[in-house]
């Protein structure tokens, strides 16, 4: 086995992002369908990685050290750009799609489990391969995998987990894009939203120019760094309760406040290109190391049935954002961008709604709503109505302890 240090994981990363930006720009498949950068990369590093192994036995493993805190970091911009009163604007589509996204977690658990007692297989591993870590992620697929196995004595709960999860980072990065340009085709304004004169909001054209100073940066550095030490703080604080949050949350609602009670003192606005940037590149390079460091051999270990529920949990994504999410949002160019936003982290992660809304908005031109409300749901309402809707789910007879 062959082991980068932490440099040296970084430096793959950013090759990774180099990579993934020339082939979305060369290959027509990727270009066509707006496949994010990273995704792309990402995928394709994984895939010589898989060959490495299979032909030769070698292995490279990466140091992961600064996945965390990079993702932490961007959960902390999303935070910090979260103004209340843009909030209070966008308060009704926040709320249509809340109820859109407590839709799909009912049917992806009734699939799962549904799709588990007619293949003969525990139906813990069908909500396993439901909205735990589907809409959840690695992280809710840790925490609630490590209850099944105490609890239940579902012993590979983990393992599951784990791999679906995985599955899920995949596939929501790469139909998001083919969905949303589906939908903007056929949607009322199928040439996008024409580039306005503002400066786009925080992850929103990544690539565009914005003019920061050094002492800027330095402050919202420093921000961005009380976001991490205090929502760690707080989330350590309410771990093992009932009010128990998984610490990505606590630092993004610490970032919500910290930035609008600044601005509501007078005491200091935070800078919104100074966190675009930071939040951009923290996203780019935590993607880039999920998605090169996946062992895709791990998803072999997933028998025959569970394959089939995911990849069923996967058309479903792509029907319920075409037929639910964007008809309740609009049916316009705005619900096009949230209906891939919600195939980012309807089957994968907030990051991979974000990558996905990206791709879009760098082609058809920019969407001020669905940055305002994708980062909220899926960063922070999310996990809070999963768990709820979880929990009810465990109620039922077949899940008695």
């Amino acid at each position: 086995m062959f082991h980068l240090d932490t440099y040296g994981t970084l430096v793959a990363a950013t090759f990774v992002l180099l990579l993934g930006r020339q082939l979305v720009h060369k290959v027509p498949f990727l270009v066509k369908y707006t496949i994010p950068s990273p995704v792309a990369g990402g995928l394709l590093v994984a895939l010589g990685l898989l060959l490495l192994k299979t032909s030769t036995g070698w292995e490279i493993s990466f140091d992961m050290s600064l996945k965390d805190p990079l993702m932490l970091a961007f959960f902390a911009t999303i935070g910090l750009n979260a103004n209340l009163s843009s909030l209070r604007a966008g308060g009704k589509a926040l709320g249509i799609f809340i109820f859109v996204v407590v839709g799909l977690l009912l049917v992806q658990n009734a699939i799962g489990i549904g799709m588990a007692k007619m293949l003969g297989l525990d139906p813990l591993m069908g909500l396993l391969a439901g909205s735990i870590t589907l809409s959840g992620g690695h992280g809710t697929g840790a925490a609630w995998s490590k209850l099944f196995v105490e609890r239940y004595g579902f012993q590979n709960a983990t393992e599951v987990a784990m791999a679906c999860a995985t599955f899920g980072l995949v596939l929501g990065g790469l139909i998001g894009g083919p969905v949303a340009r589906y939908l903007v085709k056929h949607s009322s304004t199928p040439n996008g939203t024409p580039d306005d004169s503002e400066v786009p909001t925080t992850f929103e054209k990544p690539d565009a120019g914005r003019v920061i100073t050094s002492l800027v940066l330095i402050e919202t550095l420093a921000m961005i760094a009380i976001c991490l030490s205090a929502g760690q703080f707080i989330a350590g604080l309410l771990r093992g309760s009932a009010l128990e949050l998984p610490t990505f949350v606590c630092v993004l609602f610490v970032g919500v406040i910290l930035s609008n009670t600044l601005s509501a003192v007078g005491f200091y606005r935070v800078f919104e290109r100074a966190v675009s940037v930071l939040g951009n590149v923290s996203l780019s390079l935590f993607l880039a190391m999920a998605l090169m460091s996946l062992k895709l051999w791990e998803l072999a270990s997933l028998a025959l049935p569970m394959l089939a529920i995911l990849v069923v949990q996967t058309l479903v994504m792509a029907t319920y954002a075409i037929f639910v999410t964007y008809r309740v949002m609009g049916k316009n160019y705005d619900a096009a961008v949230l209906a891939a936003g919600h195939c980012g982290f309807g089957l994968g992660a907030t990051p991979t709604a974000i990558a996905n809304m990206q791709a879009i908005t760098e082609r058809f031109g920019p969407s001020h709503l669905a940055f305002l409300v994708v980062p909220m749901v899926g960063a922070f309402f999310i996990d809070i109505v999963n768990a709820i809707v979880i929990k009810l789910y465990l109620l039922l007879p077949m899940f008695a302890a």
